[in-house]
This record gives structure tokens, sequence and C-alpha cells, in this order.
């Protein structure tokens, strides 16, 4: 629940609670039952109060990305990605949702030096935003620290394969598991990550057969991002599914063009406003009796 109220009197969009509960981390480890998932998990980003409004009736869970980096700020990689960042960002969405589950991604640097760095950093994330989880990359190197958070109360959500964080040791971001050795490394990182009391687990950029083989070996939900459509669940980056950028990823399905529709609703301002056709009578304010 959100611990902020809004004033309706200023603010555009004002959340309004809808019956029932937010979903839970048992609710959505639930999911998957002897292996397999009857209905598949949906889950999108979400970097902003009213974005989360938007998807939060159709998701079971809000993911607020370190990719907010690249998509909000400009920035070449998530590297530069700060915990002020995530924790700004993530309170906006815990504000804008009722129903999702929220999890918030720990930045590169935040984590990866030892179980109490995780837990100082993870620690703050949940404090400040009130999501539900987080999520840290990596797999056998990280199982020490999912196991350390899990028993402080902490849920945590994986992520193997393309690891974005590591794009420069990965040497770019193509597509991960093509040799052997690479595809059962992911596949001992993915069940290192369950083993270690992930309640789930993102699987991002691997071969197809790579992804099936991991949502068919691990007991936890397995949520694919250019993997599998045999995933227990599927996350895409919410302005790619939007059309919002030029480029769009190979495993993206582009669900809109808002692009053009936002750059034709601009066009059209600026010419009615060059042309004072705006405002007219009906956006401006008139003397009573007028």
């Amino acid at each position: 629940m959100s611990t902020f109220t809004i004033d309706s009197g200023t603010s555009r969009a004002t959340p309004s609670p809808v019956p029932g509960k937010r979903v839970t981390v048992p609710a959505i480890r639930a999911r998957k039952n002897g292996g397999s998932t009857t209905e598949p998990l949906v889950m999108l980003t979400a970097y902003t109060m009213r974005m989360a409004q938007l998807l939060d009736p159709h998701c079971d869970i809000l993911l607020v990305g370190d990719s907010l980096g690249q998509v909000i700020y400009g920035l070449p990689s998530t590297l530069p990605v700060t915990l002020d960042m995530m924790c700004a960002h993530g309170a906006a969405v815990v504000r804008g949702s009722f129903h999702s589950l929220v999890v918030v991604d720990m930045p590169f640097g935040s984590y990866e030096s030892s179980p109490e760095q995780a837990f100082a950093s993870a620690s703050r994330v949940m404090a400040e935003t009130g999501c539900s989880a987080v999520k840290l990359e990596g797999g056998v190197a990280m199982a020490g620290s999912i196991a350390f958070l899990g028993a402080r109360g902490i849920p945590v959500m994986g992520h193997v394969g393309l690891t974005p964080q590591a794009v420069n040791a990965l040497g770019g971001y193509g597509a991960r598991g093509k040799s052997q050795a690479e595809h059962a490394k992911i596949l001992d990182d993915a069940k290192a990550v369950a083993q270690a009391g992930a309640f789930a687990c993102v699987v991002e950029g691997v071969l197809e057969p790579l992804a099936d083989a991991a949502t068919a070996s691990l007991d936890i939900p397995v949520i694919g991002i250019g993997a599998s459509a045999k995933c227990d669940g599927q996350v895409l980056v919410t302005e790619d599914m939007l059309g919002l950028f030029e480029r769009t990823p190979r495993f993206v399905k582009r669900y809109a063009d808002l692009a053009t529709e936002i750059g034709e609703a601009a066009a059209a301002y600026a010419s009615e406003v060059r042309g004072r056709n705006f405002p007219t009578v009906e956006q401006t304010y008139q003397p009573k009796g007028a």
C-alpha cells in the first residue's frame, strides 16, 4: 500500500483504491505448481506514477527497472543508475498502483561486493519505496546474497542470461547461450538462483531451447524477455512495446505507435499556436456576464 496521500485538488492523476488486495510474493510463486504455470505471468516496466496507473489493472508485476537510465535519463547503459534514482521512481510506481506486485531493480554497484552491502541497499529500497521485492542480476555468484536477503525478509527476483549490468564483460547485448559451455553456465545460474530462495527469475536474451530448459528445470516462475513463449511469464520495457523509440529490439513486438501519435499531436498544437488558433474562448477565462 502507498504511504503517501495525494491532494486531489492539485494532482492531475489521483490514484483511487480498487477492491481487492495487492498481488503478493507468495501468490506469484504459487502460480507455478507442479512444474507448470496455467496462466502466464504478465510483467511490464513502469517508472512513473501515471504509467503505473495505466498498466496496473493489466499486470501481475510492475518492474521498476534500471532500464530507466536509458529510457528516462538518456544514459548510454544501466551502469550509471543510482540508488537515489531507483528509490524515487520506485516510490512513484508504488503510489500509482494498487494491484500489481512492485519489484525494484538493484542498480549496478549496490549489491555485488557482499551480502551485507546487498542487504543495506535492498532494505533502503524497500523502506523508501514501499515495494514488495527487489531484483538483482547474477547467478551462482549472487546465490549467497539472495539467500542472505531472503533470510532477512527481503524477497528477491533473480535475473540471468543476458545481464545488462555486465555488458562490458559480455562484450555487448547479443543473445546468450550459443555455445554448449555458456548454455550450461546459464542453466546452472538459473538453478542456483532458485535454490538460493528467489521467488522468480527473469531469463533475458537467450536462445529459445535454453529458455525452455530453464523453465522446465526450475520450480519457480521463469519470466522471459527475448526467451521463449513457454516461459512462465513475459516482461517487456513498456516504452518499447508502445513504440516510443525508433529502434525496436528483435524480441519486442510493437503494440502501438505512440511516437508517431505524439509527434502528430505536437505538430497540430504548434500549428495552432503559430496561427493564433489556440487558445480559443473555450480554453480562456472570460469575465462573468460577458
